[in-house]
């Protein structure tokens, strides 16, 4: 069974705790978590490209010169694509890249995702932490006495109504520091797992992880 290090913030070790096998022990599947890292970078993009075709662009509701007698090829607008000024053939038009993944994939996928970090030994949880106000230079601390100064982190807190103000002074903290991400339970995700080089987890958060993916 994997056990995790839980550390406080000023960067002292707490003891340790196990985790959930079935969730952090597993045999990452790197297939799933490719499908699934696809699907969240197509889900992200916005799909507003859109450009105007022979019917949408404004002018040429006539001949722009007689159809004999000039010496020139027929045309019947100034409008049409391969005209200046004409409409654009087989343009983007504004349109959803999300691609569909199915629960139990993206389930595994994260599993996946944190058996992975786990194992490179980049997962620790933090514990026994109380801010009476946001304070960036309290986690630059916390980083450098855990030699993280200088690496991709990524804090995990759970925002439920017992934390949530002690949780958003986390990121309010965090969120000037280069290369530190702070995000939600919910939103945990395949891209920040793979981008961040460590994860520290609340004691709430990962007791939420292990009751969601278990």
């Amino acid at each position: 069974m994997p056990v995790l290090n839980i550390y406080k913030l000023n960067g002292s070790q707490a003891g340790t705790v196990e985790v959930n096998n079935e969730i952090f022990g597993i045999e990452p599947n790197k297939n799933v978590m490719h499908e699934v890292l696809v699907a969240e970078l197509a889900e992200a993009r916005q799909g507003t490209a859109s450009t105007k075709t022979r019917a949408e662009v404004r002018g040429g509701g006539r001949k722009p010169f007689r159809q004999k007698g000039t010496g020139r090829a027929r045309q019947g607008s100034t409008r049409a694509p391969h005209m200046v000024g004409g409409g654009v053939t087989h343009g983007p038009k504004p349109r959803s890249y999300a691609k569909k993944v199915n629960k139990k994939v993206r389930k595994l996928a994260l599993k996946s995702a944190l058996a992975t970090k786990i194992n490179e030994g980049n997962v620790i949880v933090l514990d026994d932490f109380t801010l009476e106000t946001p304070k960036t230079k309290t986690f630059i601390n916390f980083a450098k006495a855990l030699n993280f100064d200088g690496l991709k982190q990524l804090f995990v807190v759970s925002f439920d109504s017992d934390n949530f103000d002690r949780d958003y002074s986390v990121e309010l903290s965090t969120r000037n520091i280069e290369k530190v991400t702070t995000i939600s339970t919910r939103e945990l995700n395949i891209y920040w797992l793979i981008k961040q080089d460590k994860v520290v987890l609340t004691k709430e958060a990962l007791a939420t992880i292990e009751e969601v993916l278990a």
